[in-house]
């Protein structure tokens, strides 16, 4: 039956991405990018999306885990004739100061004790199974004709014996290797089984490098390591989330393609891992924010190489997940007005550029910078849509106004290393004039919290921010007593919604993740440290056996929804987890060398 659990494991290269099932399945690939059309969506629809699956005779599979330290998973298969293991990988080798990534996926099949018997079920559907396919054999396995894409799988298993979904014995190892474009890299088992060893030890060496915090070290390299794969190697764009249109919650039309990069969510993250003393991804991710700006006016989300039209449309051929559609592709937020988005760049912008690690200050950045925070001083006194991206419901949003004033303070920063001493010193005073009325017009006395919106009244869990934004200190009455009318307000069966009242769509229901970490955060800001790390630990349990978080929790049940694996998720356990042990070291005193880990 379909996947209505997201059970699944992520494994990528940084040029492709895809999802595996507990059940062996591949229930999600794009091909050749990211944001490309599917090749295998069986996690929108069972009879029509698509899978690659290797089913026992009369056996048993599981369990599935990660290779540790690694983005490579390993799933045993057990039947009345012995017990095997199946590897899936992209390779990712190291080569120099770089990495050779092909658009391919690798499946090992490794006989561990007398030979079982296995069927594989490949069963390619591109293009969002709109294609008439055709598998023609050729001398080394199966090419896959129809589609946007050629695809082909090589294997030592014959040709025939796949497309005709025949039995095969495990008395040797057995690959299989898909590629798109052309045909694979590896045309033995040995140099399959080369690729696995370099990209184990490629992913490892990568791990190795990861400063991690001493509260929660394992969760927060996994996630670590689930952020790498959402990076496009060949343009540095990170996307939110691998998949489109997993329903935020089962009883809306809250489907949404996620396959493309939120500028905003991009920083997020290239912020989380220059945390942990990952670098070259952000900038990575600058060369990439560069690009997009020299090709016209900012806008919050872009394709992967940087395409601006990301026409939303739906496909009514497919089921949804769990039934439920509609399935989209394309994202109509493109054309939205969001004003955090200049903020954010500029956050990014000074972390990566001012980090002593990442060289010489780049003078050829201020033109940049001067219109970002020209634009967001501009904009600051204009309406929006936000960051929750409202599609109907334009409004002067408390978050957006903290983000521009961000810009100007932060870009005056940039500016005053830069030489720029006039343009730092109007900003700056522009920054304190604003940070005055912004906090006078957010915070609602009689409630006893800062708003959505300037005036108004409902409560956001973004305005959790506002501290390590920087615009309030931790301790400042204010923001203590959000955080408590919050936890009353906003919080539901223990997780934090995003806000309480209708949206475009009517009511909310399901709990945004990163919400609940952003609420962690702020309880060890504010001096309650042993609530941040119950609520942490509580919120950790609701990842997936692989440590993977999607997008939302639905709060009754504790079941993950929400397109996934969800990059800003990953993001807020991460800044959670390094602030809480940050924290937790101060008072315990463990500033010092041998301390043990938490």
């Amino acid at each position: 039956m379909a996947p209505t659990e997201l059970a699944h494991g992520a494994i990528g290269n940084g040029s492709v991405l895809a999802l595996v099932g507990p059940d062996t399945s591949i229930d999600w690939l794009c091909l050749p990018r990211f944001d490309s059309p599917s090749v295998f969506a069986r996690l929108l629809d069972e009879a029509q999306g698509g899978r690659f699956q290797f089913l026992p005779e009369q056996g048993t599979v599981g369990p599935m885990a990660y290779l540790r330290n690694t983005n490579i998973l390993r799933t045993e298969i057990r039947t009345a004739e012995g017990h095997c293991e199946l590897i899936d990988f992209a390779p990712r080798i190291p080569a120099g100061l770089g990495v050779n990534a092909p658009v391919e996926i690798h499946r090992l099949i490794r006989p561990l004790e007398g030979a079982p018997r296995l069927k594989a079920v490949f069963d390619p559907r591109p293009d969002y199974a709109r294609a008439t396919v055709d598998l023609a054999v050729t001398s080394e396995g199966l090419e896959v004709l129809g589609g946007p894409q050629r695809l082909f799988l090589h294997s030592n298993v014959p040709a025939t014996t796949i497309a005709d979904g025949r039995p095969f014995r495990v008395d040797r190892p057995c690959y299989f290797a898909l590629s798109a474009g052309r045909p694979p890299d590896v045309h033995d088992t040995p140099s399959v089984e080369r690729a696995l060893e370099l990209t184990r030890a490629g992913w490892r060496a990568w791990s190795k490098s990861c400063a991690l915090p001493s509260f929660r070290p394992e969760a927060v390299l996994r996630s670590a390591l689930c952020l790498k794969l959402h990076q496009y190697l060949d343009t540095g764009a990170i996307v939110a989330a691998a998949t489109t249109s997993i329903p935020e919650a089962l009883d809306s039309e809250r489907t949404w393609d996620y396959r493309f990069c939120w500028l905003r969510d991009a920083a997020f993250v290239v912020e989380a891992l220059r945390r942990l003393s990952h670098l070259s991804e952000g900038e990575r991710f600058v060369a990439f924010l560069r690009d997009v700006a020299d090709d016209g006016p900012l806008q919050p989300v872009y394709g992967i190489g940087g395409e601006r039209d990301l026409v939303e449309t739906q496909l009514g051929h497919l089921a949804g997940f769990a039934g439920v559609g509609p399935v989209r592709i394309g994202n109509a937020a493109y054309v939205q007005t969001q004003h955090d988005v200049m903020g954010e760049m500029i956050l990014c912008l000074d972390t990566i550029t001012t980090d002593p690690r990442t060289g010489d200050h780049d003078p050829l950045l201020m033109p940049l910078i001067e219109r970002l925070v020209t634009d967001a001083i501009a904009a600051s006194a204009d309406e929006d849509t936000g960051l929750w991206e409202f599609r109907t419901l334009p409004n002067h949003y408390t978050f957006s106004k903290v983000l521009c004033w961000v810009a100007a303070s932060r870009g005056a920063r940039l500016a005053r290393r830069l030489g720029h001493t006039e343009r730092a010193a109007e900003w700056t005073a522009w920054a304190a004039a604003e940070r005055e009325r912004v906090l006078a017009a957010a915070y609602n006395a009689e409630l006893g919290y800062f708003t959505q919106a300037l005036h108004g009244v409902h409560p956001d869990a973004s305005n959790l921010l506002l501290a390590t934004l920087g615009i309030v200190e931790p301790h400042d009455p204010r923001f203590v007593s959000t955080v408590r009318e919050y936890e009353r307000v906003l919080t539901h069966r223990g997780l934090m919604q995003r806000y309480r009242h209708a949206d475009d769509f009517g009511a909310t229901t399901s709990a945004f993740t990163i919400c609940s970490f952003w609420w962690a955060e702020a309880l060890a800001m504010i001096g309650r440290l042993d609530d941040a790390v119950a609520l942490f630990d509580r919120l950790v349990g609701h990842a997936n056996a692989l440590g993977l978080f999607a997008e939302d929790i639905e709060p009754e049940t504790g079941r993950q929804l929400g397109n996934f694996p969800q990059a800003y998720t990953h993001v807020g356990l991460i800044h959670a987890a390094i602030t809480i042990g940050e924290l937790l070291e101060a008072r315990h005193g463990h500033f010092r060398a041998w301390t043990p880990w938490h």
